[in-house]
């Protein structure tokens, strides 16, 4: 089923959106610090065949785990992020970015034994010259893991809904998964999953699962090609639900749009929106965070694929990772989706 079938009166759309309202988001995985240089190239060193950025200014933003409690916030949810930071600067100028922002912080764990993840971008004009990352993709250390379950146990009994925002940087285990995911079905909560490789077969009976289609291909161990075959696609989603029990299979297509595989399996093909692509990171961070609050709003699984479709997309033709705009995103779904009686 394609997003021409959609249609929404501009009072559910309204319905829709401030179901957002005040829900209460675990999110757990990994945070990050994006760091941004921005400037210009003049010319090239004479020391070596690179370009010369002459630094106009510099800018630190929330990303990874940390990104996707900014979107949940401007959706006009309540995110905790539960995760480790390490006891450096750069884990003081996330602390405080979340701060601006009025995210709680009371999950996260300080530690001295990883530094803070940061990915630092060179760019200049619209155009993303270099990407520098420091970081450690080891998992926790016992003390550290130990701390930040007690965290999640403390906050998970008054949350409405857990977000795994997993980049493979050690903070979430197999063994924390499946802790969480049963303390989840025994309090009746929905678990939704941005994966990674290192967990991907880990998530069972989750909610939500949202992979890529690299993901998607690397996990199941499968050759996908481009993602143009449709089929192709339905059948690795009703496999992959299959092998991990979960409800809701979301796969992102990049240009393509997105696929929603439900539980009964019914399909949902959404394409994508025609944009001025800028730059996709942080895309999927936004489309997790959408999808899921859509999905707790009890709407049709088509609903819910073209709203995280449309947010997506919208971010992207901002430079650097950003989160949705709320007012923004409610326009979009009112232009494209908004059902109108015609008055002869």
């Amino acid at each position: 089923m394609s997003d021409s079938a959609i249609r929404l009166s501009k009072e559910e759309i309204n319905r829709i959106f401030d179901s957002f309202i005040g829900k209460k988001v675990l999110v757990i995985g990994d945070v990050m610090l994006d760091s941004y240089w921005w400037g210009n190239v003049e010319r090239i060193s004479p020391e070596a065949p690179v370009p010369i950025v002459h630094t106009r200014k510099k800018e630190y933003r929330l990303g990874g785990a940390a990104n996707v409690a900014l979107n949940l916030k401007r959706l006009g949810a309540e995110p905790i992020i539960c995760s480790v930071i390490g006891h450096d600067a750069e884990g003081e100028i996330l602390l405080r970015l979340l701060g601006n922002e009025n995210i709680s912080s009371q999950g996260i764990i300080i530690s001295d034994l990883r530094p803070t993840t940061v990915k630092t971008r060179i760019i200049s004009g619209k155009n993303q010259l270099l990407r520098i990352d420091i970081e450690e993709d080891e998992l926790l250390v016992k003390e550290d893991a130990s701390n930040l379950e007690s965290k999640i146990s403390e906050i998970i009994n008054t949350s409405d809904l857990v977000i795994f925002e997993d980049y493979d940087k050690g903070v979430i285990s197999q063994s924390l998964i499946e802790e969480i995911v049963k303390k989840a079905i025994d309090i009746k909560i929905p678990v939704a999953v941005d994966p990674k490789k290192r967990n991907f077969m880990a998530y069972k009976n989750v909610t939500l699962f949202k992979p890529n289609l690299r993901e998607l291909s690397e996990g199941l161990k499968i050759d996908l090609n481009t993602g143009s075959d449709i089929k192709e696609i339905k059948e690795a989603a009703k496999l992959l639900q299959d092998k991990l029990h979960v409800d809701h299979v979301l796969i992102t297509l990049s240009e393509k749009g997105v696929y929603l595989s439900e539980k009964d399996g019914t399909g949902h093909q959404i394409p994508a929106h025609i944009r001025d692509i800028y730059d996709v990171s942080g895309a999927g961070d936004t489309v997790i965070s959408v999808a899921a609050l859509t999905l707790l709003a009890n709407v049709y699984g088509n609903v819910v694929a073209a709203l995280a479709n449309l947010a997506g997309g919208l971010v992207c033709e901002k430079v650097g990772v950003v989160p949705i705009d709320r007012e923004e995103l409610i326009r979009e779904t009112i232009t494209n989706y908004e059902s109108r009686i015609n008055v002869v």
